[in-house]
C-alpha cells in the first residue's frame, strides 16, 4: 500500500489555517516510564500544552519497548492507531510498508531538518524519500557506568580492556561487592553482548556480523571469544538478576551495592534524576574497544482522521526536532541532541565525551547502529540473535555451541 499523507494541505498550513477551528490533539504511545525517562517525556508534554495542544499519554512499560510494540500492533489491527508512536530503526520502515504512517515531509522541509541532522540519522527517518519520523536524540549504547566511591575505595581505575575489567571484577568480588549490576531480561543481555562484540570484533567485524549478517564472521573464532567473555561476565552478576529492570540495576550502582553497569546512556538519566554528579558520584567510559553504537529514539506519526489529530501531529513533529526540546529533553534523558546545531554548554562531561566520540567515529567509519536496540536489523533477525545470546547467558551452553546456534538461527530468520 502507498504511504498515507495526512491531507493535501501542508502541515505548516494545517497548523496556521486550523489554529481557530482545530485544537491540536495527540495520543502518544511510548515506553518512557522510569524516573529519568518519565521526567524527559514530561518536557515534551509541557511544551505541547504550552503551544495549545492536548496530550493523551499512553505509556507501556517493560521489555525495552517490546510490550509497547505489542500494544501498538493490537491498536493498528483494530483500526485505532495512536496519533504518534515511539518507533526507531527498521521498525519505522516496516510500518511504512504496511501503509499506516503519515507523511511529515511538510514539517521537515519547513523546519529545515535536512540541514541540522546528520545524514546517517536522517536516513533512519525517511521512507522512500519522504520524512516519516522525527528523531529525538542520539543515545550511545556501549557505556560502562561505575560508582566512583566503590572504585576509589578498592583502588580500581575505569577499565580500558576486558582483561582490566575482569581483573577489577575479581578484586571487587573478593571484597564482597557485586562487580556487575545486570537485569536478566533478553534486551539487557543483548545490550551487554553487542558492547562486548564491538570491543572484540572491532567496528568492521561488528558491521559484518550484525549489519550484514556475514556467516564467516558469525562463526569465527572471534565470535567464540565474544561468548567466552559473556560467560565470564555471567560470573560477576548477583544471583537475583533474573527479571530485574535496567533502572533497578542502575540503582545498585548508585547505592554502592554494585560497582559497574554496562548500559546505554539512558542510565545517566537515572543518575542525574537522583542528583548524582558525573566525575564525582559516578564515572562513565566507553566499553573497551573502538567504535560507537548508537540508538536513536524517534516518533512516527500514524495515519489518523480529524483535523485536531492532524494538527496535533504537525505540532508534535515540529516540537520534537525543535532546538528547545532537543536541548531540554536530552539534558534530562542522558543522551545528546540529534540536531548538530544545539550548543552543549549546559551538558555534562559524559555528554561531551559522547558527542566527541560520535564525531570521530562518524569520520572514521566506526559509527554503527545498535542491533540490540532495533537500529541495525529487522525484528526477526535481531530476535534470532538475542534468543541465542540470552539462552547462552542463562545456561551452561558452550561458546562453540552458541556460535553454531547463532548462524543457524539467523539463517532460519531470513
Amino acid at each position: 500500500m502507498k504511504n498515507v499523507v495526512f491531507g493535501a494541505v501542508s502541515a505548516a498550513a494545517l497548523m496556521s489555517a486550523n489554529a481557530v477551528v482545530a485544537e491540536p490533539q495527540a495520543e502518544v504511545l511510548h515506553w518512557w516510564t522510569s524516573g529519568g525517562e518519565a521526567k524527559s517525556v514530561a518536557v515534551l508534554q509541557q511544551e505541547f500544552a504550552d503551544n495549545g495542544g492536548t496530550w493523551t499519554d499512553m505509556p507501556v512499560a517493560g521489555g525495552g519497548g517490546d510490550a509497547a510494540m505489542s500494544a501498538l500492533r493490537a491498536r493498528v489491527l483494530a483500526g485505532n492507531a495512536p496519533t504518534a508512536v515511539q518507533l526507531k530503526g527498521p521498525a519505522i520502515q516496516e510500518w511504512y510498508e504496511e501503509g499506516v504512517l503519515a507523511d511529515i515531509s511538510a514539517v521537515a522541509e519547513a523546519e529545515g531538518w535536512a540541514d541540522v541532522l546528520p545524514a546517517s540519522i536522517a536516513g533512519h527517518m525517511m521512507c522512500e524519500g519522504t520524512w516519516c519520523a522525527a528523531p529525538v536524540n542520539v543515545h550511545r549504547v556501549d557505556w560502562i557506568w561505575a560508582n566512583a566511591d566503590v572504585l576509589e575505595a578498592n583502588g580500581i581505575a575505569m577499565p580500558t580492556t576486558w582483561d582490566e575489567f575482569n581483573a577489577a571484577a575479581e578484586k571487587l568480588q573478593a571484597a564482597g561487592i557485586i562487580p556487575l549490576a545486570h537485569g536478566g531480561q533478553a534486551w539487557q543481555d543483548a545490550t551487554v553482548f553487542e558492547a562486548v562484540a564491538l570491543g572484540i570484533l572491532g567496528p568492521d567485524g561488528f558491521r559484518k556480523a550484525f549489519v550484514e549478517l556475514d556467516e564467516a564472521t558469525l562463526t569465527s573464532d572471534e565470535m567464540i571469544a565474544v561468548f567466552d567473555q559473556m560467560r565470564t561476565l555471567r560470573g560477576y552478576v548477583d544471583p537475583n538478576f533474573p527479571g530485574r529492570d535496567w533502572n533497578l540495576a542502575t540503582a545498585m550502582v548508585m547505592n554502592g551495592e554494585a560497582a559497574f553497569q554496562i548500559m546505554g546512556d539512558w542510565a545517566k538519566g537515572e543518575f542525574l534524576a537522583a542528583g548524582k554528579a558525573p566525575g564525582e558520584d559516578f564515572l562513565c567510559a566507553s566499553v573497551p574497544g573502538e567504535g560507537f553504537l548508537y540508538n536513536v529514539d524517534s516518533f512516527a506519526m500514524f495515519d489518523v482522521e480529524g483535523e485536531d489529530n492532524q494538527a496535533g501531529q504537525a505540532l508534535l513533529a515540529k516540537l520534537i526536532v525543535g532546538p528547545s526540546f532537543q536541548k531540554v529533553f536530552n539534558l534530562n534523558k542522558g543522551s545528546i541532541p540529534a540536531r548538530v546545531d544545539v550548543a552543549l554548554d549546559e551538558f555534562d562531561s559524559c555528554a561531551h565525551l559522547s558527542a566527541k566520540d560520535m564525531t570521530a567515529s562518524s569520520e572514521g567509519g566506526s559509527l554503527l547502529p545498535s542491533y540490540a536496540h532495533g537500529m541495525a536489523l529487522r525484528g526477526a533477525q535481531s530476535g534470532a540473535i538475542t534468543d541465542v545470546v540470552t539462552s547462552h547467558f542463562n545456561s551452561d551452553m558452550s561458546s562453540e555451541e552458541a556460535v553454531k546456534q547463532l548462524a543457524t538461527a539467523i539463517a532460519n530468520s531470513l
